[in-house]
């Protein structure tokens, strides 16, 4: 018998349109834990670096976490995975709500999906019967709009949707995959199109066994009250009305612009009320005592669900104010659009049109107002006509196909996904390595467990680390309580910090874990639930595998060694690690170097940041160490360089 875990995915080919239920090793799990680790061993093993985004033979993979569907509250976020045809390496991408969950009360950890169905499809999953049904009724259908329309189709309220909207039909670069205002976006939605599949409806009601059930029950009988109890738990988003942080501070328009002095307290007391006059309620999550989650519906417009940050970007992008997200959010969402990147795409259309580099010829009609060019650019990309097929293929490609000079522009762009509009002073080196080094394109999925700034005084810093509880070892408190200046600590701390700001997101993505409950939420001193300590237990209650910190520590290091093997295979290198180059003021090309040459022997990888064969041998991943041998991409016994990294003059005087 398995415990905390089915033991089954469910494999879909779109192709042949058959399905068929794959009993897994269980070693698998004790290497990769389950989520997006399990995911990498699959688009390792099964998707060469020859098979392009679009071919039928890439995969697109919706992974439960390993804690899904058993008593730990907040794990929800259900990992999906694909190769991505905007960055051509592997996408990662997470969704909350239930449908995670809901898989696995289905009988599968996974839903595996190959080939691509001849017209639109949807997939229907109630326990063991799958079906393969046609979609044409549900063609140009919005997301949430096709999830009630199947709800009512199959006749049952209870069952979980993942869609895609006109985006990803239209295969947008930009386009997510929807389930009840979560989204997973950064690469997926587009192969969801590819494939012709328009949604997966699932319905389960099979009990997951537990190997310690009373023992489980009791913890998260404690850990339910302390997340429902703690100001460290959730996006305070959600219910803090001071959002001065990301207006006063991040970059507006083509995330170029800083308004330092934008927020007021006429403002927030404007937009307040606005929020509390048009919202129907806050929702949670599966599982999660914190309803994190504001769903807005105003007379006239579509409603729509959001939080964090991703209230705030379309606003920013159009210099508006938040009136004009809640009038776009809604439609944004139907049509199924990330909307950390598609507002940018916008915003560095508009740019080049101020500047002469698009026309009227290219945009006719364009309106005058910003807001009502903002729908105007929208309607475009999502039906790929004129401009928008261009556009709909992200900020790095558009601006290569427009040229004329437009390339200047994409200056928010790494490994060619826009990055959040954040325009500094001086570097953080531990934010230098997270964007230059990370393979989630997004920092968000990156940062969290130790803090962005020192505190100015002893006294404070004394008591944040008082009851700091969540460090996998006291130098990380010795770290933060002699942390003067934000870009002062030597190059060995910023190694260390990075690297368990990655393990804790990596262990969310395995176990399905929320990060506003883990991950992300310790550096703002918040008393976070889930941390490198209690993690192994609540896996071992669940499962019953022998877990402890440092074999959880060794399961991260294996599942972001794979990938980032998984991409290596697929061409990423050294210069492909660079964060936009205004993203700081100063920068310092020499130093940067350095601390990149640093962190790639911290981390076990050569100079171009493929890991060495030594490396993935004490992981447990000599097979992959051969494979890459083999191709060339290691050239030697992996212990060396493939390649010398020098730092040239000319990327001094560019710097």
């Amino acid at each position: 018998m398995r415990y905390g875990e089915t033991g089954f995915v469910l494999e879909i080919d779109l192709t042949e349109g058959s399905s068929e239920k794959v009993a897994t090793d269980p070693k698998s799990t004790e290497l990769f834990i389950g989520g997006q680790g399990t995911a990498a061993k699959i688009l390792w093993d099964r998707v060469p670096p020859e098979v392009e985004a679009f071919s039928p033979d890439n995969l697109l993979i919706f992974s439960a976490g390993l804690l899904h569907a058993t008593p730990v509250p907040g794990a929800n976020r259900v990992a999906v995975n694909t190769i991505s045809p905007q960055t051509n390496l592997m996408s990662h991408s997470l969704m909350g709500g239930f449908f995670g969950p809901e898989m696995k009360h289905a009988g599968y950890d996974q839903i595996i999906i190959r080939g691509k169905s001849p017209e639109l499809v949807y997939l229907y999953i109630n326990n063991d019967q799958v079906e393969i049904r046609d979609a044409a009724h549900l063609k140009g259908k919005g997301t949430t709009e096709t999830g009630d329309l199947l709800k009512k189709e199959l006749k049952d309220d209870k069952i979980q949707v993942a869609a895609i909207g006109l985006a990803g039909e239209n295969r947008v670069f930009m386009a997510s995959i929807d389930h009840g205002h979560s989204s997973a976006s950064r690469g997926v939605g587009v192969i969801m199109g590819d494939k012709k599949l328009k949604a997966i409806a699932v319905r389960g009601t099979k009990d997951i066994n537990i190997a310690h059930p009373e023992a489980l029950f009791m913890a998260c009988l404690d850990l339910h009250k302390k997340i429902a109890d703690s100001d460290g738990c959730g996006d305070w988003m959600a219910y803090d009305e001071d959002d001065s942080f990301h207006h006063n501070h991040f970059a507006w328009g083509n995330a170029r612009t800083r308004r330092k002095d934008f927020w007021s307290k006429e403002l927030e007391d404007r937009w307040k009320k606005l929020k509390y006059d048009n919202m129907d309620r806050q929702t949670s999550c599966y599982n999660c005592p914190k309803n994190c989650r504001n769903v807005i519906s105003r007379p006239g417009k579509k409603r729509f669900g959001y939080k964090c940050y991703g209230k705030d970007t379309y606003h920013m992008a159009a210099f508006k104010e938040l009136d004009f997200s809640y009038d776009i959010l809604g439609v944004a969402q139907e049509y199924g659009l990330d909307s950390y990147s598609t507002p940018q795409v916008m915003a560095f259309a508009l740019e080049l049109y101020e500047d002469g580099i698009l026309t009227d010829t290219d945009m006719p009609g364009l309106p005058a107002d910003s807001g009502d060019r903002f729908f105007y650019l929208m309607e475009k990309i999502v039906r790929r006509e004129g401009i928008g097929d261009i556009l709909a293929d992200g900020v790095y490609h558009a601006a290569r196909r427009i040229g004329k000079g437009a390339e200047a522009y994409d200056h928010n762009t790494t490994k060619k996904f826009e990055q959040l509009p954040i325009k500094l002073g001086k570097v953080n080196p531990a934010y230098f390595l997270m964007i230059a080094t990370g393979e989630k394109m997004s920092i968000t999925q990156i940062e969290g467990s130790f803090p962005q700034d020192p505190l100015p005084t002893m006294a404070e810093r004394k008591e944040f680390v008082k009851n700091w509880t969540a460090p996998p070892d006291d130098k990380f408190k010795e770290y933060f309580l002699n942390w003067e200046k934000r870009n002062v600590m030597s190059n060995q701390a910023f190694c260390d910090i990075v690297d368990w700001n990655e393990a804790m997101h990596y262990i969310d993505d395995a176990t399905g874990l929320c990060g506003f409950v883990s991950s992300f939420r310790g550096q703002f001193g918040g008393d976070v639930a889930y941390n490198i300590h209690n993690i192994p237990v609540l896996i071992h209650l669940a499962t019953g595998i022998d877990m402890d910190k440092d074999k959880l520590w060794k399961t991260f290091q294996r599942n972001r060694t794979l990938i980032r093997a998984i991409n290596g295979r697929r061409g990423l290198r050294r210069k492909d690690e660079r964060p936009p180059e205004d993203h700081w003021a100063v920068r310092d090309e020499e130093i940067e170097q350095k601390l990149l040459d640093e962190y790639y022997e911290f981390k076990g990888w050569n100079k171009e940041g493929i890991p060495t064969r030594k490396t993935l041998d004490r992981l447990g991943l000599s097979h992959v160490g051969e494979d890459l041998l083999k191709r060339g991409v290691l050239t030697d016994d992996g212990t060396d360089s493939a390649t010398k990294y020098e730092v040239s003059e000319q990327m001094i005087s560019n710097a």
